[in-house]
């Protein structure tokens, strides 16, 4: 019987330390990365504006060719929603909805995951001018892990792990703007 409780004051004490640790741990995370396109801010802001757009440059929407998108709404402004389904668990299902638009400057979407997690974050994609010819475009992500799966923060870093797939669809991004 001593065994037994000894057992149990282990198992409770190696389930409480994640939980206690997980109260000092930061719930919430920003990604952003950016770059500067040798287009005018408003070829630029036109192209971005648009979810369907993000097929050519988002390293998420060219993951999976098969990947079935339905649409609601007008693309490009407020309210549109475009959904994805997956059989890659990379990809997975979910949906973005276009939630604001300052015209010219910044669009903010609320992503949706659904498989293989539930989870909804907040992107976001700024153009500012740099001169005449050139546009500064942002993208950015931003979210939290609820308690106690914040612990997640001391493992991941949301940083690396986002941050490159926005580098890479800014690339694509530029690419395809800059194209003759």
């Amino acid at each position: 019987m001593k065994i037994l409780k000894k057992i149990l004051i282990v198992i409770a004490i190696i389930i409480a330390i994640p939980l206690v640790v997980a109260l000092f741990v930061k719930k919430d995370y920003a990604v952003e990365r950016e770059i500067v396109i040798n287009k005018p801010k408003q070829d630029v802001w036109e192209y971005v504006k648009y979810i369907k757009n993000q097929d050519y440059y988002s390293k998420w929407n060219m993951a999976d060719p098969n990947m079935k998108k339905s649409y609601s709404g007008t693309d490009g402004t407020v309210g549109f929603i475009s959904s994805w389904e997956s059989t890659d668990e990379n990809v997975g299902v979910g949906e973005q909805e276009i939630l604001k638009i300052t015209e010219g400057e910044r669009m903010d979407v609320k992503l949706r995951f659904k498989v293989p997690f539930e989870a909804e974050d907040d992107a976001y994609m700024i153009t500012e001018n740099v001169d005449g010819s050139s546009t500064k475009v942002k993208w950015g992500f931003y979210g939290a892990f609820p308690y106690p799966m914040n612990i997640f923060n001391l493992i991941m870093d949301m940083d690396k792990q986002i941050g490159g797939d926005l580098e890479m669809g800014l690339r694509n991004l530029k690419t395809v703007m800059e194209k003759p």
